[in-house]
């Protein structure tokens, strides 16, 4: 008989955890997250959990380190209340872009979410298109990285698009957008980028393919601020493109990031909810799709023991 399925969700993003649980026919856990006038978190679990198979979502998102600290919290309550088996489902991994050593003496702070998550009791972990694939590494318990590409890259099958081609506006983006042009059937160009410093600011001088007179799809992982974004479009327009698209899995969409695309030369933004998008952040440009059924159904292979490689085939 299997231990009971039980989810349970931080306060970083407590729709996607409902649109979860609908997805899996379950209801969320009751729980009590409050700060005290301290500024201490504080965590209970409202209900049994003995010997359940728990599963706790919580996405990096503003005020990160809140974030990070309930989620923590809330893994030691659970932990502590003798459940059977606890997974962490971050969507979008805390501090995921401090995945290496590029300065002098700073912090690979990925690793140290990590070491952070397996201290606290984590077994293991649901993520979805890490900015770095190597994180997976910094972790000595089982790591299943999901992606939002064939979602994504279905979206625009249905559309319909002629004389397309994936855009990725830098070299580290290559790989996601073969995936993209695979499943779109059409070729791939790459913008050469440069970032200035640890700045929002970026160059863009070249574009390595052909995109003159044809729709182009740029792809990424994570929207922040947008200038990078922006400034692709901005590159794919002096190159003579078509309509320009964008596909980006987490839309951070820090500080003027939606008053950017709404003035781009973008036509659509497709994203993902794997982070909360308030409706102040929205706009006619912005599609949201939501990531529940992609994470309820990689639950539901783990609670269930199946392999979750044979539902999600990565290419």
């Amino acid at each position: 008989m299997l231990n009971a399925l039980q989810i349970f969700s931080g306060r970083a993003h407590p729709r996607l955890a409902k649109e979860v649980c609908e997805v899996l026919g379950v209801a969320v856990g009751r729980s009590e997250v409050i700060k005290f006038t301290n500024d201490n978190s504080f965590v209970r679990i409202n209900e049994s959990v003995r010997e359940a198979d728990v599963f706790v979502i919580q996405p990096s998102c503003y005020p990160v380190n809140d974030g990070l600290m309930e989620l923590l919290i809330m893994i030691d309550a659970l932990k502590r209340a003798s459940i059977k088996r606890i997974t962490a489902v971050v969507p979008y991994f805390p501090y995921s872009r401090s995945d290496k050593k590029d300065q002098p003496r700073i912090s690979i702070t990925a690793r140290l979410v990590a070491d952070l998550l397996e201290v606290a009791g984590v077994e293991r972990i649901i993520s979805l298109d890490l900015h770095a694939p190597q994180i997976q590494g910094f972790f000595s318990i089982p790591v299943d990285h999901l992606t939002a590409v064939p979602m994504l890259a279905s979206y625009f099958v249905d559309k319909k698009l002629d004389n397309m081609v994936v855009v990725a506006p830098d070299a580290g983006r290559a790989k996601m957008a073969r995936q993209f042009a695979k499943r779109l059937h059409c070729p791939m160009a790459i913008i050469d980028k440069r970032r200035l410093g640890n700045e929002e600011q970026v160059v863009m001088e070249n574009v390595i393919g052909d995109v003159g007179g044809k729709n182009c799809l740029l792809v990424d992982d994570e929207i922040s601020s947008g200038s990078s974004l922006v400034s692709a479009a901005n590159t794919l327009e002096k190159f003579k493109a078509l309509d320009i698209y964008a596909a980006v899995t987490h839309p951070i969409l820090s500080g003027m990031a939606p008053q950017r695309i709404a003035s781009s030369p973008l036509k659509e933004l497709v994203v993902t909810n794997s982070v909360p998008v308030p409706e102040e952040k929205r706009n006619a440009k912005i599609k949201v799709l939501s990531v529940a059924p992609l994470i309820g159904e990689a639950i539901r292979c783990i609670h269930n023991g199946v392999s979750i490689s044979t539902v999600f085939e990565k290419e």
